[in-house]
C-alpha cells in the first residue's frame, strides 16, 4: 500500500502553476467525481478512504482533471508521469 502525505501533496499542488477551476467547473468536476465513486463501489471497487481524501484534496484545491491524472500519475511514479511535474513520487524521499 502506499502512503501519501497529504499536507506535503497539499502544499506542492499550491505551488504549482495552474488555473484552478471556476466555481462552475468545480461543481460539474465534484458531480463527475461522485459518480464515478458510486460506479466504482457498484462494481465492488469502492475507494478506500484514503483515496477519498486525495481525491477530496484534488477537488478542494479545484485541480482540473487532466492535471489531477498528471499529479497521480507522478505520484505512482508511472512511466506516463511528466518528471518535470513539482510531485513527490509517494515513498520517495522530500
Amino acid at each position: 500500500m502506499i502512503t501519501i502525505d497529504l499536507d506535503t501533496l497539499r502544499s506542492e499542488v499550491r505551488a504549482l502553476d495552474y488555473v484552478r477551476g471556476s466555481p462552475a467547473e468545480d461543481t460539474m468536476w465534484r458531480e463527475d467525481d461522485e459518480d464515478a465513486r458510486a460506479n466504482l463501489a457498484i462494481e465492488g471497487m469502492a475507494l478506500t478512504p484514503e483515496d477519498d481524501a486525495l481525491f477530496d484534496m484534488m477537488r478542494d484545491e479545484r485541480v482540473p482533471p487532466a492535471l489531477a491524472t498528471q499529479i497521480l500519475l507522478r505520484l505512482l511514479g508511472h512511466p506516463d508521469a511528466d518528471p518535470a511535474l513539482a510531485i513527490t513520487p509517494a515513498g520517495a524521499s522530500h
